[in-house]
């Protein structure tokens, strides 16, 4: 009988162990493939984004849904591929762009920029013209909300779709600043912003925004589920 209970107690042990290395591979797998950090480096997102701020970066949702105007992206930045940069998305493939100094036009819409601080406006690179300039295939138009202190679009061109890694979700470090926890939906500045193109190049609804940003949380929230399960499950072996 002892010799019995000792080997379902080794069994059970073991089996733990195997569940439990599962378990971490499973949660390494998910995490990265669903979400990576990064660290803002700068003042080219003020007033929104802070230097050494850290973000999660949603690499899950753009599988499923094509980038949006007004969505913050993290990607390889075309000038320096060593480096990643964190710019908003102004323009979508076949969009018409023109800047006249600090005036943004996507489509002969001139945006009201409300993410945009008029302490931080500004063209630093008002030299380079940018007139009714389309924007290509596969190709995103973006800018800094800190317009004047940004290397962007402006100044080196179009983001090709291939580096984008992902949508920043949200910031999650420090805590107590005022941008705490999800980014704000931006896309009632782009809503009088027409294109005759495909539905998924077109902005977004606030309630497309609510299911990118649940879905990212139900992504980083199933380690955690599959844990309670997991540690139910072992309490009621244990109670049998």
């Amino acid at each position: 009988m002892n010799a019995e209970m000792n080997f379902e107690k080794r069994y059970r042990l073991v089996r733990e162990v195997i569940e439990t290395i599962v378990l971490t591979l499973l949660m390494f797998l998910v995490i990265n493939l669903a979400v990576q950090n990064f660290d803002v480096d700068g003042h080219s997102m003020e007033p929104n984004l802070h230097d050494q701020e850290r973000l999660m970066v949603d690499k899950w949702t753009y599988l499923f849904h094509a980038p949006s105007r007004g969505d913050i992206v993290v990607f390889v930045a075309p000038p320096q591929p060593t480096l990643d940069y964190v710019k908003r998305i102004i323009g979508l493939p076949g969009d018409v762009i023109t800047i006249h100094n600090t005036t943004v036009i996507v489509d002969g819409v001139t945006l009201n920029d409300t993410f945009v601080s008029a302490a931080n406006q500004g063209n630093p690179f008002a030299n380079k013209r940018i007139e009714n300039m389309v924007v290509p295939p596969n190709d995103y138009f973006v800018l800094g909300d800190n317009r004047g202190n940004s290397s962007d679009s402006r100044d080196w061109g179009f983001l090709p779709r291939k580096n984008i890694i992902g949508r920043a979700a949200l910031v999650y470090w420090p805590l107590g600043l005022d941008n705490d926890g999800l980014l704000p939906n931006v896309s009632s500045v782009f809503a009088n912003v027409h294109q005759q193109a495909s539905v998924p190049t077109k902005a977004p609804s606030a309630s497309n925004h609510g299911i990118l940003y649940a879905s990212t949380a139900l992504f980083c929230l199933a380690p955690i589920v599959v844990m309670c399960v997991r540690r139910r499950r072992g309490k009621h072996d244990r109670h049998r």
